[in-house]
């Protein structure tokens, strides 16, 4: 495909978190006045906020990773980590984001596809590191145990069968793409209790 083709898939990511972020605002808001009108008390309500507030922190996140994102945009630091906070919120995975300032767009999503790799290696929790060392980006994620399946790594070493990556993996498909569009080389390393990533 030639390099000044649009990226379809990040087009079609972007329009598809763009039309789903609206409602699931409304539906906040709908809660919110409910519960300020003293008529939307008790767990219900409470399950359909905490609902709502996960699926928004998804998208957020989502819209980032596979959505478009042009040489020029950039993100700001508290953009990052609010993004980063939301979608860690309440569960056993914690994120360290370590580089400081702006970051361009792209080089962001390509972080977040990586820690969605590295997520899905850790199904019981854990600790993943986001350090910038000069030009790398290095994603450390460390667990008392990771559950890393070979096949899906293969995939992201550019050795493996894209075709046989199931919707819940795509990520693993994407970034090696993402990367190549990039002029970045991927290195994964993996051991029991810890897998770093670098590009």
């Amino acid at each position: 495909m030639p390099n000044d083709c649009p990226d379809l898939t990040a087009l079609l990511g972007s329009r598809i978190c763009h039309d789903l972020i609206s409602p699931l605002g409304a539906i906040g808001n709908g809660v919110e006045l409910l519960s300020m009108a003293g008529t939307a008390a008790g767990p219900e309500m409470a399950l359909i906020a905490e609902s709502v507030a996960s699926a928004k922190a998804r998208i957020r996140f989502f819209r980032i990773a596979f959505g478009a994102a042009a040489p020029d945009h950039r993100l700001g630091r508290p953009e990052i980590l609010a993004v980063i906070a939301d979608m860690t919120r309440g569960g056993k995975l914690v994120i360290d984001w370590q580089p400081e300032g702006d970051e361009a767009r792209r080089t962001v999503k390509l972080a977040f596809l990586g820690l969605q790799c590295l997520e899905s290696a850790l199904p019981w929790g854990g600790r993943i590191t986001v350090q910038q060392l000069g030009p790398t980006w290095v994603l450390r994620a460390e667990a008392l145990r990771v559950k890393a399946d070979p096949a899906l790594w293969a995939v992201l070493a550019g050795q493996g069968n894209p075709a046989e990556v199931s919707p819940a993996q795509v990520h693993f498909a994407l970034m090696p793409v993402e990367a190549a569009r990039q002029n970045r080389q991927l290195q994964a390393d993996l051991t029991e209790t810890e897998i770093s990533l670098r590009f």
